[in-house]
């Protein structure tokens, strides 16, 4: 991304419609739906990122690119909807990716669709399927397959990305900042949806500063204190209604996620200067999920009535967020899955 482009890419909140959208004027689109290799990394220490490794690995094993294998790129400036909201983008990308896997059905004899997606992609993988009737989800899915999903229950270095400004390996611009490029990203749906949950992260001091301690609870309150008036309608009006909202695919599940990292866990900005990196206390998890929301995840989603039945999960010890997808043993972990859903 240039620069010069940088403002171009903002997004505006609509209070009337209760839905982000565009610049006015301004047009964007995600090349190569359709395909699994509209995923790429964009971000040059790591062009490594994304599904490359799993798409070779795929390939080896027989599936076909537009054939067997197929992608559902997204733009990741927007957030799913919870069944009932509204989201002109994502109404358009859920009814896209149902006719998707409906051509996918016909080419293949019929056969349900394995849908996997890895963090910001599992919870749009997670939010779609719960956004499906639910016979056309026994229909037309075979399995649900998350990678370390960045779900409603959040994180907190969402905190840090949204007070100082996203890591480059989050919003990469050339010769940019973290804080030249905040101001962009705080107008970004996805800055603030996966922020903590207060049923995950209870009462426990998230941010520190010399004159107030901020939880879960008190979010609305630390995006002024940041100096962001602006994400408190949308948070209030949109996002804090999905942090409670742990309603089940109720499709046959695998959740995998990664633990044993030093993970973002308190976040000290102690002379209240969110323009300075913080002191930063350190818990367990991937190096950016914290342990606590994976784990909350199982609880929450996967042992719900009729879900638990058909529910999976395994962890994998020291491999980072982004290299969930491309280490080795990782990728070893996935494709056995993959392989035994394919008896």
């Amino acid at each position: 991304m240039d620069p010069d482009h940088v403002e171009q890419m903002r997004l505006v909140y609509d209070p009337v419609l209760g839905d982000f959208r565009n610049l006015p004027g301004v047009v964007t689109r995600v090349p190569n739906f359709g395909s699994a290799r509209g995923f790429s990394s964009k971000y040059p220490p790591h062009p490594e990122y994304c599904f490359g490794a799993l798409r070779s690995a795929l390939e080896r094993f027989g599936y076909r690119d537009q054939e067997t294998l197929f992608g559902a790129p997204y733009d990741f400036r927007y957030a799913p909807p919870l069944p009932g909201q509204t989201s002109r983008v994502y109404s358009r990308y859920f009814r896209r990716l149902m006719r998707l896997i409906e051509d996918a059905r016909k080419k293949n004899q019929g056969r349900a669709a394995i849908v996997l997606g890895h963090s910001y992609g599992a919870m749009v993988a997670i939010e779609f399927v719960r956004n499906t009737p639910l016979s056309w989800r026994n229909k037309f899915i075979k399995h649900l397959f998350t990678v370390a999903p960045t779900w409603s229950g959040g994180y907190v270095r969402t905190i840090r990305s949204f007070a100082s400004g996203p890591p480059g390996d989050l919003v990469y611009v050339p010769s940019a900042s973290r804080l030249s490029v905040r101001s962009m990203w705080r107008t970004f749906e996805a800055a603030i949806v996966n922020l903590p949950c207060p049923e995950v992260f209870g009462r426990r001091p998230l941010v520190i500063t010399k004159q107030n301690n901020y939880s879960a609870y008190d979010t609305a309150d630390l995006l002024l204190v940041i100096g962001s008036a602006d994400g408190v309608g949308p948070f209030k009006e949109r996002e804090l209604a999905k942090m409670g909202y742990f309603k089940a695919p109720m499709v046959p599940m695998t959740h995998m996620y990664g633990v044993g990292l030093r993970t973002e866990e308190q976040l000290m900005y102690w002379e209240g200067d969110f323009d300075m990196p913080p002191e930063v206390v350190y818990g367990d998890g991937d190096g950016t999920i914290n342990t606590i929301a994976m784990l909350a995840f199982e609880d929450k989603v996967g042992k719900q009535p009729g879900q638990k039945e058909r529910f999976k999960s395994f962890k994998v010890n020291k491999v980072p967020h982004s290299e969930l997808v491309i280490d080795a043993r990782a990728l070893k972990k996935i494709m056995d899955e993959i392989v035994e859903l394919n008896r």
